[in-house]
Parts: C-alpha cells; sequence; structure tokens
C-alpha cells in the first residue's frame, strides 16, 4: 500500500511514473507553515494527524517572483511551505543511505519541484533520496531588527529550515529505508554554500555525515551588511525598518519590493557590486549560528569529520548572462570598473585576457565572474577542507554540445540533471542543449553513479586531494565529459587567483 509511519501521522505515497519500483512521498511536512504567530521565527514542528496522509503531490514552494519551467508557481493563499520529498525503493532493504538535496536559487528563487530533482533514478541506485522547500528572500534570510517585545526574530531562517529538515530526517527516515546515520547532504550554487554554512555549524553537527556542494557561490553577509539590505527592503515596501514593519508587510509586498530594489541595483552602473548580479539574500555570518563565511569556517578547522564532494562547472556564469539577469560588460573601461568594484587587481584581469587572446570583452568578464563567483570559491572551499584533515574529493563539470542554433556551454545548472540522471524532461534542454543523445546518457550514468557511491562509501571513483601545505599535493580532479569529447584545460586561470588573492563577497 506504499503506506508510512511518522512520528507525526501515517503518510501515503505513490509508485514513481518512471520506474514502479521507486515509492514517491511528495509534499510531506517536516515543520510547520512559518507565518501568522510564527513568522519570521525559528520552525516549529508540524502538528500531528490522524489517518493516513495523501503524499502524492508537491507542497507549495516558498514565497517568490520567479516562474520556472516545469515548476509550480508561488501562491500567497498557501502557507504550508516547509515539506520534504522522499523517493525510495518499494519494499527494499532497510539502513539505505540517504541523499538530502537542498535547491539553489540565488536564496530567492527555486523549489524542489523542479524536474531536474526527480529522485527516481538515485533512489533506484540504492538510495533514499529526499528534497525539499525551505524559506527563501526575505522571509529566510532578511535581518529583523530586535524590539525588545517578543522573542528575537533569528538570522538564517532559510538554514534553521534545512536543519530542521535535516533533523526530520534523522528522526524518521528509517521508516522509509533509510539510515540516519549515513546522511550525504548535496546542493548546487547558493544550496551548495547552504551545505557548506551546515558543515561549519554547531546545529548542525550530527546531522550530516558527508557533503556535495555543486558550485558553491561566494556570498555570505556580515551583519551589518543584512541590516542595510533590510533598511533598503523596508523602504521600498513603505514600512518602518522595524520588526513590527516587517511584520505589517505581508510576504507578497517583501517579494515586491526585494524585486524593486534588485532592479534599482540593475539600473544604477555606479552602485558597485550589486549592480552586475544583485543577489541582496543570502547566509549571515551572525557568529550564533554562522561563525563566518563557510571558506574561513572551514579553513579554521571546522567540519573535517564531514567527508566532502565538490565539483563546478568550467564555464559558470555564461549561463546566467544567457537568460539576462547580469549586466553587460561590452569595453574595456567597463571591465576595469568592474575589476575595480570588486577590488581585483588589474594584473588578475591582464592574465585572464593574455590567456584568452581571441576572445571578446563579454567573454573575458564571464569567465572571471565565473571563476570570483564561483569556481574558485568551490576550489577554495575543497582545498580548506583538507588541509583541516578532511577527506575531499574535487571535479570539474566540461561538457558542452551545441542546440537550439547556438552553442551551450558548461555552464552553471547544466551538471545536475546529469547528477541526478533526470536528462528526459524538455524543462532541462534549455540547459543542457537540447533532447539527450547515447554519449550524454553514459556521462549521466557516470556521474549519478559517483554520486551513489560517495552517499554508499564515501568513493566516488577518484583520489581525494592531498593535505599538504598546498593543499591539493598529490591530488587528482575528476573532470566531467562525454566519451570523445576533447579534452581542454580545465584550471588555466587557477595560479593566476592564487597569486592575486580571493575576495570574499557579500549579498
Amino acid at each position: 500500500m506504499d503506506v508510512f509511519t511518522t512520528k507525526a501521522g501515517q503518510v501515503r505515497g505513490r509508485r514513481s511514473e518512471r520506474d514502479p519500483g521507486i515509492v514517491a512521498v511528495l509534499g510531506l511536512p517536516y515543520a510547520a507553515p512559518p507565518f501568522g504567530a510564527d513568522r519570521f521565527r525559528e520552525p516549529r514542528p508540524a502538528q500531528p494527524w490522524d489517518g493516513v496522509r495523501e503524499c502524492t503531490a508537491f507542497g507549495p514552494v516558498a514565497p517568490q517572483s520567479a516562474e520556472l519551467p516545469g515548476s509550480p508557481a508561488w501562491s500567497p493563499s498557501e502557507e504550508d511551505i516547509l515539506t520534504l520529498n522522499i523517493w525510495a525503493p518499494a519494499d527494499g532493504p532497510k539502513g539505505l543511505p540517504v541523499l538530502v538535496w537542498i535547491h539553489g536559487g540565488a536564496y530567492v528563487f527555486g523549489s524542489s519541484a523542479q524536474p531536474d530533482f526527480d529522485g527516481t533514478a538515485l533512489a533506484a541506485r540504492g538510495l533514499v533520496v529526499v528534497t525539499l522547500n525551505y524559506r527563501l528572500g526575505f522571509e529566510g534570510f532578511g535581518h529583523v531588527p530586535a524590539d525588545g517585545e517578543g522573542p528575537a526574530s533569528p538570522d538564517n531562517r532559510g538554514l534553521l529550515d534545512q536543519i530542521a529538515a535535516l533533523e526530520w530526517v534523522r528522526d524518521n527516515i528509517a521508516a522509509f529505508g533509510g539510515s540516519p546515520d549515513r546522511v550525504t547532504v548535496a546542493g548546487q550554487s547558493s544550496g551548495a554554500t547552504s551545505v557548506a554554512c551546515l558543515m561549519v555549524s554547531d546545529r548542525a553537527r550530527g546531522l550530516l555525515h558527508r557533503a556535495v556542494l555543486h558550485s558553491a557561490v561566494n556570498a555570505c553577509a556580515p551583519p551589518g551588511r543584512a541590516a542595510r539590505t533590510t533598511a533598503e527592503v523596508a523602504a521600498a515596501a513603505g514600512v518602518p525598518a522595524t520588526r513590527a514593519g516587517l511584520l505589517a508587510a505581508s510576504p507578497q509586498a517583501l517579494v515586491a519590493a526585494s524585486d524593486r530594489v534588485v532592479d534599482r541595483y540593475r539600473q544604477d552602473p555606479r552602485s558597485g557590486q550589486r549592480h552586475y548580479d544583485p543577489a541582496i539574500y543570502g547566509p549571515v555570518a551572525d557568529g550564533d549560528l554562522l561563525p563566518a563565511d563557510p571558506l574561513e569556517a572551514l579553513a579554521a578547522g571546522r567540519g573535517p569529520e564531514v567527508e566532502l564532494l565538490v565539483c563546478h562547472t568550467t564555464e559558470e556564469y555564461w549561463l546566467l548572462d544567457a537568460v539576462g539577469s547580469s549586466a553587460k560588460i561590452t569595453t574595456g573601461q567597463q571591465l576595469a570598473t568592474f575589476a575595480a568594484d570588486f577590488g581585483l587587481p588589474p594584473q588578475l584581469v591582464d592574465g585572464y585576457r593574455s590567456r584568452l587572446p581571441d576572445a571578446r570583452v563579454p567573454d573575458v568578464h564571464l569567465a572571471l565572474y565565473g571563476d570570483l563567483l564561483f569556481a574558485e570559491y568551490s576550489s577554495r572551499l575543497a582545498e580548506a577542507h583538507a588541509r583541516a584533515g578532511g577527506r575531499t574529493f574535487l571535479s570539474r563539470f566540461d561538457r558542452r554540445r551545441g542546440g537550439f542554433g547556438r552553442r551551450v556551454r558548461a555552464w552553471h545548472c547544466a551538471d545536475i540533471p546529469f547528477a541526478f540522471g533526470n536528462l528526459h524532461d524538455e524543462s532541462v534542454h534549455f540547459l543542457t542543449g537540447g533532447p539527450p543523445g547515447p554519449a550524454d546518457h553514459e556521462l549521466s550514468h557516470r556521474m549519478a553513479g559517483a554520486w551513489a557511491a560517495f552517499a554508499a562509501h564515501g568513493e566516488p571513483g577518484w583520489a581525494p586531494l592531498g593535505g599538504g601545505a598546498g593543499g591539493a599535493e598529490g591530488a587528482t580532479v575528476r573532470v566531467w565529459r562525454t566519451a570523445g569529447e576533447e579534452a581542454r584545460a580545465t584550471d588555466g586561470f587557477r595560479d593566476l587567483w592564487g597569486a592575486a588573492g580571493l575576495p570574499l563577497l557579500a549579498p
């Protein structure tokens, strides 16, 4: 009957449409709706229920303005947003490894209902797969000033939601065949940085045993920056920047106000770092839940007990340009201003230009910005973890192909459908360059196998990084390409960053 018993009550799932040997349990609440009296507070446990709860459809998405292909849009009338989804082998063995997925989306959009996150193919490899929704935007990551009345609203509420979901996994996943002692938490982009935050947070200690980071984003706000963002959003919403004022603004009003703040940055080339790709929310290094930026915390020795697998793509930022979320940099002067706004030395820009002699200025900018935001940061997270004594694996995604009349690069997000084994859905074909061919399916088989092996045994299929002073002595780095693709240098700029240093960015 595909009925499972959790601590809150019984739930019924459905057989996966892709594989009848897999049960999907969808839209299962792991915490109470975070609105009304619980708005801007830590998540509370979900209320228990009587009878069997039907869990055959994804739960509502968190407040956001984005509408993604193949995914539901946010509806202000639906408040039960803290739900998770489980894919597990039907009547399978007990004690299976668990893979928990945290979606990305710049901390302001996305959901677990995206078709590329379907867990069927990974569950067929002997995993119990969990995906989850969490609070986004101001609801999840906006700073709420204390007012002296009632309990203070914590920063990083989205991270607290993720921790609550992991606590639910610890307490309930055995009912679905999973082992609470074999939990791997994976994420991409802002989801990957969320996982890195969990690795170094005392609140999450013991809830994850392995971690997978794909394209972690270099962005963690100090408290002062988060407070200034609150002042801007409150002004755009027409309310005081106080707890009472922000509570008086509906979630819909704060989403709209946040979009207005973002648009002003987009329109103002003199507005500094936020002009180029204005992400205004992210984890706050509050010294409580999050002691510091994850890179600093890992370098200081936090989290080495968690085994780590890191991947980034080799052409990260071309996707952001393709979807129009990035400012256009077309002249040498604009490129120099960009570098100055981020504190990048001129010799770093000169190094990129000399190694890309035939590239246009926009492509030099995209290469530089992608490494600053994603590739170099991800690589340094891996190396810091290895230097601190952690067991660490590093890989790069470099698969490219033509499609839709243009070239599709090894860009941001393109690796995730391959790792999940979800190349069939039309909604991912923009990322992957059209319907998959045999070589694509073979690459996906290898990547999904690496995830499954790492979650099960901590062995993705290549050697870990060395832990020497350089962080990567004796390292091998797995490069993901389709069979027969031409090999290309994938670390051609790392020495330039080694000389220039990597600034840590604040959203």
